[in-house]
């Protein structure tokens, strides 16, 4: 009985975790217009209406381009932070590091607060270069500190050798550091693009007519579930587990011996 506990204990944290994901999926295949028991289909029903909603679609495109391209700049400035502080004595750099990480320990709404504060005293229109700016915000202290924690002296040491056989600085980066680093810098940009594509409070305070993803599904969650919710809800699920399987087998494969 012993040897059948952590099969058990591990069947009930994954039934725990992915129980809410497969309700939701499961119900957006019925042709009800209740996600509730009983099921009752399967239709795809609810798809061509998610598809045929150019408001749903537009917030999905408007959450595409405010994730990606807040993570590009977030890693962008990312990498040039830890690589400054990394490869460079700086005084009082300790205090620097602890300034760049610690926005990761205030809430997303004291943030997105003091955001609105600011952009409304500088007369900039709330929009979506304005939910992109926050959530370069809240994404560059975990894009530091992940590509700071990869930063060793393995890298360190390929650098110097570059230097030595006459490489320009522009050029170590380029061709030593960024190589070195593309597991580090990949997996802060797709950690800060999923953070991105889910966050709700800041897009809601910093966007008004051109709203994302999160932003509209709260609009039409006010008036009731709808198995078309959870057809834009499985819609993304299944993207991102085929964009993750996708990178593991291309990217995070490790190269056989």
């Amino acid at each position: 009985m012993m040897r059948f506990l952590p099969w058990l204990y591990l069947l009930a944290a994954f039934t725990f975790i992915y129980l809410p994901v497969g309700v939701l999926v499961l119900f957006a295949f019925q042709e009800g217009s209740l996600p509730v028991p009983p099921f009752n289909g399967p239709s795809l029903r609810w798809f061509g209406e998610m598809l045929a909603d150019d408001d749903l679609m537009a917030a999905l495109r408007n959450s595409v381009l405010v994730a990606f391209g807040s993570s590009a700049v977030a890693v962008t400035l990312g990498f040039f932070a830890a690589y400054g502080l990394a490869r460079h004595v700086l005084p009082g750099s300790a205090v620097i590091r602890g300034l760049l990480i610690a926005p990761l320990t205030v809430s997303y709404l004291i943030v997105g607060l003091g955001l609105l504060i600011v952009l409304t005293r500088t007369g900039l229109g709330l929009s979506l270069w304005t939910a992109a700016i926050g959530h370069v915000v809240i994404n560059l202290p975990l894009a530091f500190a992940i590509i700071y924690a990869s930063m060793g002296a393995q890298q360190q040491n390929a650098e110097r050798a570059a230097r030595d056989l006459g490489a320009r600085e522009a050029q170590v980066i380029a061709l030593v550091t960024v190589p070195m680093l593309r597991p580090a810098i990949a997996a802060a940009f797709f950690l800060s693009v999923t953070l991105s594509w889910d966050e709700f409070i800041i897009a809601f305070l910093l966007t008004r007519f051109d709203v994302t993803l999160p932003v509209e599904i709260w609009s039409l969650l006010r008036s009731g579930l709808s198995p078309q919710l959870n057809a834009i809800g499985s819609f993304v699920f299944l993207i991102s587990v085929a964009v993750v399987l996708l990178l593991e087998v291309t990217l995070f494969r490790k190269p056989r011996p």
